[in-house]
């Protein structure tokens, strides 16, 4: 007689306990030290269009926490701004390094930050869609601005624009002279002049960028006895300046003047051009026997110095007798090469 097996009795059964899995925390943005150059606007956005929160003065040090997708701004702890940041232009903050920080706004990854673009060269912001329109202000190359909507002929664009006279903070720019990012522009919603929303188609058979028309570089007045900037590099403090500015003949800013002061008998200098490539950088002779010439975009100098004096550099425009030549240029001077 095969035993009898007893049945289970009745009981209630907990489930096998599960790990819980913590996400791990966000990581910790470690600001980055900067040093002001000369007095610098705090602006709520990474634009010349934003609402200026105030000022800092020269030789003050900052706290960089991101930048803008250009690279031309940093943003930067500032308890007057929205959650205690703000903007600066990163031409006049110098820093040992360029700094490793992330970018704020206008990615993928933030999908709730406006549609923006980046400024190619100084612009006129215009009350409506064309050049017939009221001038409200200027934008200068790398302001980065966000995109609200486009003219019927897509040749237009509509922008935020607080610190301009235009209706509802707004304002209108050339397609021709800024690059969007991130961002469809045929997608952008169709406005009138008067402000009202009648879709997103463009006509067909009209290009929607045209063919850009050079403007002249905006004269900033600098001089050799009032340069752009002043930078004095040390063993434990500033290694590395980049400017950027704009350069153009026979018309506009013809020249920009930047000094600096050297701990070590030598820098390392390059000259990144866009446009025209039409700009030259000269330093005087030094403790070199002739005087350093530097084109665009050539490989990097290693340029002699006196230590502990003032070096001048000059950049030019090289002189047109014809069209106007235009260029944006990024100026590197380091004490130790990259």
């Amino acid at each position: 007689m095969s035993p009898t097996i007893p049945l289970a009795s009745s009981a209630t059964l907990s489930p096998a306990p599960t790990d819980t899995v913590t996400p791990p925390p966000a990581p910790t943005i470690r600001p980055v030290e900067g040093t002001t150059s000369t007095q610098v606007n705090v602006r709520a956005e990474p634009s010349t269009a934003s609402a200026i929160l105030g000022t800092i003065p020269a030789s003050t040090k900052v706290e960089i926490t991101g930048k803008d997708r250009g690279e031309s701004w940093w943003q930067i702890n500032y308890p007057q701004g929205a959650d205690g940041k703000g903007w600066v232009k990163a031409q006049y903050v110098t820093t040992v390094s360029l700094p490793d920080v992330p970018i704020i706004g206008g990615n993928q990854e933030d999908p709730e930050h406006r549609n923006i673009a980046i400024v190619q060269q100084q612009i006129n912001v215009r009350s409506g869609p064309g050049t017939d329109f009221n001038s409200l202000g200027t934008l200068n190359p790398q302001d980065v601005v966000g995109l609200l909507g486009k003219d019927a002929n897509g040749v237009w664009l509509q922008i935020d624009f607080p610190s301009g006279a235009g209706p509802e903070g707004k304002g209108w720019v050339s397609a021709a002279f800024v690059q969007a990012q991130g961002v469809d522009l045929n997608g952008l919603p169709v406005i009138t002049e008067t402000g009202l929303i009648v879709g997103t188609e463009t006509p067909t058979g009209v290009p929607f960028t045209p063919t850009p028309t050079v403007l002249p570089a905006w004269n900033d007045q600098d001089s050799l006895s009032n340069p752009s900037v002043r930078v004095i590099f040390e063993p434990t403090g500033t290694q590395t300046l980049i400017y950027r500015g704009d350069l153009s003949s026979p018309e506009g800013d013809a020249e920009d003047w930047i000094t600096f002061r050297s701990y070590d008998p030598f820098v390392f200098v390059s000259l990144a051009c866009h446009g025209s490539n039409s700009v030259e950088l000269t330093l005087p002779a030094n403790a070199a026997a002739v005087a350093t010439y530097i084109k665009c975009n050539e490989p990097i100098h290693r340029v002699t110095v006196t230590p502990d004096a003032e070096v001048a550099i000059n950049l030019r425009a090289i002189p047109s007798p014809g069209n106007l030549q235009y260029t944006n240029y990024i100026l590197t001077i380091q004490t130790r090469p990259s």
